[in-house]
């Protein structure tokens, strides 16, 4: 923990826990490292409801939990509706869900039990999917984000390690039944290597390997730095402008990640001959088009198709993974946060903005009532208060500092 900070003087923690054996062993040693410091804990526990077992499982977890005396919170995220990428979707709602119960009980600090082989698997993941040398450095110990601090201790430890903590303990443990199905790649690559402990040869090899990937982030994050300043100013509108004709491949993955609301970006291969020759094209959820009245070059812009349904307006709300409500007190209790859509046409004159981007800027309705559009400066006369919607990309596009396990 002690590379992982800097903490407050008391620090509070928050423990992702599943009930599995890796989150109840970092709970047990976050509560002992907290305590010696006058801190304290608390455990949070997620029911994606993927399995009709899910609720079960999170009321076992919480009772474990206060029995051993952890201020415990189980946390729903709501059935999530079938379709692809039904996994990527889950976790990000459960990150969604426990970064806003750090936000509600004022902890900066959220840790996760991956461990070794986790931190060994996505590095073959990443591999295997040709993501270039920033996948390959896997999962960072830190990664700081607009709500909290994702804090991942336990990415040098074996999991052979946190079960034999557990078992000191006289704790069980539940195991996961998807990390059995071998429909998953990471279930099938668990398996090939055969490496039960969780530390061996190879495992200590893939994690060497994400560590030097990772420092060598490191000094492509302060180019990438300086490429952007130089060659793109990013609005809070949520677009980019481009006045070069041509800019780093890996600078402008980072503004397409950004622009369209991604955790990661395009790959580089796809980028690269468009970064060498900026031009109009569509490509992960952006647009790219002619600046017109905002000036020479060009601007990505989210895709108007691409943008996500709206989403109940309660503080904190994030829509189409870019705009975050940060003052939503005093909107009618149905109220939305959306995509303006054709009531852009009202706001074009005024701004002078494109239709491709005023069509994705965030909107409040209730029903077909439009009430605000923060970003151009529109309320409706019967708020009682002005709500305030902040650009909050979940990885902003210079955001690349890596920290070591």
């Amino acid at each position: 923990m002690a590379g992982l900070g800097p903490f407050e003087t008391e620090p509070h923690l928050a423990v992702a826990v599943s009930g599995g054996a890796d989150s109840l062993a970092l709970a047990l040693l976050a509560r002992k490292w907290s305590a010696a410091r006058g801190g304290a804990i608390t455990a949070l526990i997620v029911d994606h409801q993927l399995r009709p077992q899910s609720a079960y499982e999170a009321t076992w977890t919480a009772h474990l939990l206060q029995n051993q005396s952890f201020p415990t919170r189980v946390l729903s995220v709501g059935s999530l509706p079938p379709g692809p990428a039904l996994a990527a979707r889950a976790r990000a709602a459960r990150y969604r869900a426990l970064s806003v119960a750090c936000a509600e009980a004022g902890i900066l600090h959220l840790l996760t039990g991956h461990h070794a082989a986790d931190q060994a698997e996505t590095v073959l993941i990443r591999s295997l999917g040709r993501s270039g040398q920033t996948g390959l450095a896997a999962m960072p110990a830190v990664t700081e984000t607009d709500a909290v601090r994702l804090l991942r201790p336990l990415l040098t430890v074996a999991p052979a390690r946190l079960r034999a903590t557990l078992s000191a303990a006289g704790l069980p443990w539940a195991e996961d039944p998807s990390n059995a199905d071998r429909r998953a790649l990471r279930s099938r690559l668990r398996a090939e290597r055969r490496d039960p402990g969780g530390w061996g040869p190879a495992t200590r090899a893939l994690c060497a390997a994400a560590r030097a990937d990772g420092e060598a982030r490191v000094a492509r994050g302060q180019a990438l730095a300086r490429a952007l300043a130089e060659g793109a100013s990013l609005r809070p509108e949520g677009f980019a402008l481009l006045p070069h004709r041509t800019m780093p491949a890996d600078a402008l993955a980072a503004l397409i990640r950004t622009v369209g609301g991604r955790a990661f970006g395009p790959g580089l291969r796809p980028v690269g001959s468009l970064a060498a020759d900026l031009r109009p094209a569509t490509l992960a959820g952006t647009r790219l088009l002619p600046a017109g009245r905002l000036g020479p070059g060009l601007l990505l812009v989210r895709e108007v198709r691409a943008v996500q349904p709206p989403v109940d307006a309660v503080s904190g709300a994030v829509w189409d993974g870019r705009f975050r409500l940060h003052q939503g007190e005093g909107l009618p209790p149905h109220a939305t946060l959306g995509a303006l859509g054709q009531a852009a046409r009202r706001f074009r004159e005024p701004t002078h903005l494109p239709a491709s981007v005023l069509q994705t800027l965030p909107a409040l309705r209730s029903d077909d009532t439009l009430l605000a559009v923060p970003h151009l400066g529109y309320f409706d006369a019967g708020l009682r208060a002005r709500p305030v919607i902040g650009f909050a990309p979940p990885d902003p596009a210079a955001c690349a500092d890596w920290h070591p396990a």
